[in-house]
């Protein structure tokens, strides 16, 4: 299989049969929720991978490595000379193919997916059903780390791929921009929340970035399903979508299923209800 072949989405069987192809590299951008009083907090997955990994993978840190360091939201889209420096030391570079996988619902490697095609490297596949599954299967695991050269990374910034809170509150009433929220149902309703104010950007539809996701797998759903549920929530019928959710993780899920679907003109606001909802003159909706 050649390069230009390589599709959004690969199962597990077809990264163990190419799992040792020269141009390819494989990927974890696993996040771990660590249990506190109240909630969870968010903790690098570095340690988790060093304990054990698809073999051969390298680890590409969303919270370190690949996040603003100029800025106070958290797991920002880095400048480009940053996020090429870390993905050349992971050997990702021209002529390379690059399957990313977490250990949770996908949303991590759809998080590093959208940002390596932000930066204009289309080569990039996620792992259906990620570790989660490949150990299911009994798979190797392995502690050794990957041996892959540093490369010089070109980064080719696609300005359209992320959206800031000033193009969000351009697009308010829009009929051209259809607003999709990632985040559950009840934080779509302002039953609960996680981010200063409690509801959703004023007209957005909404798809849980799990409801994507069989619970009995987990591995994407059918193309059909994730339709239905894209056309439900009126990201089919607009000529732009822009995915938000808490803080612009769960909203590349929605973006990576668009792009399966054959939608091209999509947005991730970066920031979304963190920064959104900490302007109190700016609009939300609960209900």
């Amino acid at each position: 299989m050649n390069a230009a072949s390589l599709p959004l989405l690969v199962d597990t069987d077809w990264l163990a049969t190419n799992l040792d192809a020269p141009d390819l590299r494989v990927l974890d951008c696993s996040v771990t929720l660590v249990p506190v009083e109240g909630g969870v907090r968010l903790e690098s997955g570095r340690a988790a991978w060093a304990a054990g990994h698809i073999p051969g993978s390298g680890f590409a840190d969303l919270m370190q490595d690949l996040s603003d360091r100029d800025t106070k939201l958290p797991m920002m889209m880095p400048p480009a000379a940053q996020f090429a420096a870390a993905l050349g030391a992971l050997g990702v570079g021209p002529g390379t193919r690059v399957v990313v996988y977490d250990a949770g619902n996908h949303t991590w490697a759809t998080r590093l997916w959208w940002m390596l095609r932000a930066m204009g490297f289309d080569e990039v596949a996620v792992l259906d059903g990620g570790l989660n599954r490949w150990k299911a299967e009994g798979r190797a695991l392995s502690v050794e780390l990957p041996s892959h050269p540093v490369v010089g990374f070109i980064a080719q910034p696609r300005a359209t791929a992320f959206v800031d809170r000033e193009a969000v509150r351009g697009a308010l009433g829009s009929a051209q921009v259809r607003m999709i929220n990632a985040l559950s149902a009840d934080e779509h309703a302002g039953r609960v929340s996680r981010t200063p104010r409690p509801g959703r950007i004023p007209g957005s539809g909404n798809v849980p970035a799990g409801s994507l996701v069989d619970s009995a797998t987990g591995r994407y759903r059918n193309l059909d399903e994730i339709r239905a549920l894209m056309q439900s929530s009126g990201a089919m019928d607009a000529p732009r979508v822009i995915a938000y959710c808490g803080g612009g993780i769960a909203a590349t899920s929605i973006a990576f299923s668009l792009a399966r679907l054959g939608v091209q003109d999509v947005a991730v606001y970066d920031g979304s209800l963190v920064d959104w909802s900490s302007d109190p003159l700016l609009p939300m909706e609960t209900g």
